[in-house]
C-alpha cells in the first residue's frame, strides 16, 4: 500500500464523516422540519447553529478537494476514467467549499417572509449564489461517482467500489430526481413532494460513496485485467497482453 494512497483514502474517509454532518440536526434544536427544507438551510446565517454547519461543510469540501487532488497526481487505480473521476472530485470539494462561504440568508422553505424577500430578489447576492455553488458541487460528485465507479469494475472487480458503486449511483441519480422534482413542486405552489426527505437522501448517499471509495483504497484486492486485453493462444490457454506488446500465458 503506497503513502500516497492511504492519504487519500483518510482524507476521503475524513471527509465523507464531515459530509454527514447534517444528521446532527437530529440532536441540535434547528426549528427546522427535516422532511420539508433544504439541508443548506441548516447553514443559513440566521439559524442558530449556521456557523457549526457552515466550517463543517467547509472541512469537508476542503478534505475532499485535497483527496481528489492529490490522486489526481498519482492516480491510484490505471484507466481512461480515473483522471475525470478525480478531476470531478476536486471540482466538488472545491464548489462544497465555497458552497460554506455563500450561504443562504435565511431558510425560505421555514419563513414565508424570506421566501417572500427571495422571490422578490431582496436578498444578498451570496443567498443567490448559492445555487450555482451547489448545482456544480452536484454536477462534479454525479460525474466522479460514475466515472471511478467505471474505472473500479473494469480495472479492480473485487474493490468495494466495484460491487456496491453502481447500486450507490443509481440510488444517487433517483434521488437527485426526486429532488429535482420535489423543488419543481414547491415552486409550482405544492408541499414540495417530500424535499427534505430526498435531499437528505441525496447527500447521504454521497457520504457513503465517498466512505466506499476510501475502503476500496485501502482494502487489499486483486487487480482485474480489462476484457480487451485477454485473449487464447494456440494452446487454449488464457493469455494477456501486456503494455509492451508481448503476450504471456
Amino acid at each position: 500500500m503506497t503513502t500516497s494512497r492511504t492519504a487519500v483514502a483518510a482524507l476521503l474517509g475524513l471527509g465523507a464523516l464531515t459530509y454527514t454532518a447534517w444528521a446532527l440536526e437530529a440532536v441540535l434544536t434547528t426549528d427546522l422540519a427535516p422532511a420539508h427544507t433544504y439541508v443548506s438551510e441548516l447553514a443559513a446565517r440566521n439559524q442558530p447553529h449556521g456557523t457549526l454547519f457552515r466550517t463543517t461543510d467547509l472541512l469537508a469540501g476542503t478534505l475532499v478537494w485535497a483527496a481528489g487532488l492529490l490522486a489526481s497526481l498519482r492516480p491510484p487505480f490505471p484507466g481512461r476514467w480515473t483522471r475525470a473521476g478525480w478531476g470531478a472530485l476536486v471540482l466538488f470539494g472545491t464548489a462544497t467549499a465555497v458552497d460554506s462561504r455563500l450561504p443562504l440568508s435565511c431558510a425560505p422553505t421555514a419563513d414565508p417572509e424570506c421566501a417572500a424577500q427571495e422571490r422578490a430578489g431582496l436578498l444578498p447576492l451570496a443567498h443567490s449564489a448559492h445555487s450555482v455553488s451547489s448545482t456544480v458541487a452536484l454536477c462534479g460528485i454525479l460525474v466522479a461517482m460514475v466515472a471511478l465507479t467505471l474505472n473500479a469494475r473494469r480495472y479492480a472487480p473485487r474493490a468495494p467500489l466495484a460491487r456496491s458503486g453502481p447500486a450507490l449511483v443509481t440510488l444517487e441519480l433517483a434521488a437527485t430526481v426526486w429532488t429535482l422534482a420535489a423543488i419543481a413542486a414547491l415552486e409550482a405552489g405544492h408541499d414540495g413532494w417530500g424535499l427534505g426527505v430526498a435531499q437528505r437522501l441525496q447527500v447521504g448517499v454521497i457520504a457513503v460513496w465517498l466512505g466506499v471509495l476510501a475502503v476500496s483504497l485501502v482494502r487489499p484486492t486483486t487487480a482485474g485485467t480489462p476484457l480487451r486485453s485477454r485473449g487464447l493462444d494456440v494452446r487454449g490457454k488464457e493469455r494477456v497482453t501486456s503494455g509492451s506488446g508481448d503476450t504471456r500465458p
